[in-house]
């Protein structure tokens, strides 16, 4: 394994969570909202987990935030 293996996210796909259906988290919601007011969109509503992740990754991409969380802000 290289450090770039270490590196890379080995996330699941949001549509391969078994906990996916369940209803979006706190903290979801919550920067969902950040995101929705920074790209001048409407706030997403009763979105699943699975939903409210990829909601987010697109927002990001919209708005210019990074998802990379390694990052350290300089």
């Amino acid at each position: 394994m290289t450090t770039d293996d270490v590196r890379t996210n080995p996330e699941k796909d949001p549509d391969d969570w078994v906990t996916g259906d369940e209803p979006m988290t706190g903290p979801q919601e919550s920067y969902l909202q950040t995101l929705a007011q920074e790209a001048g969109v409407e706030e997403p509503e009763d979105m699943t987990k699975a939903d409210a992740s990829k909601e987010i990754d697109r927002l990001q991409q919209e708005t210019g935030r990074s998802s990379d969380r390694s990052s350290s802000g300089r």
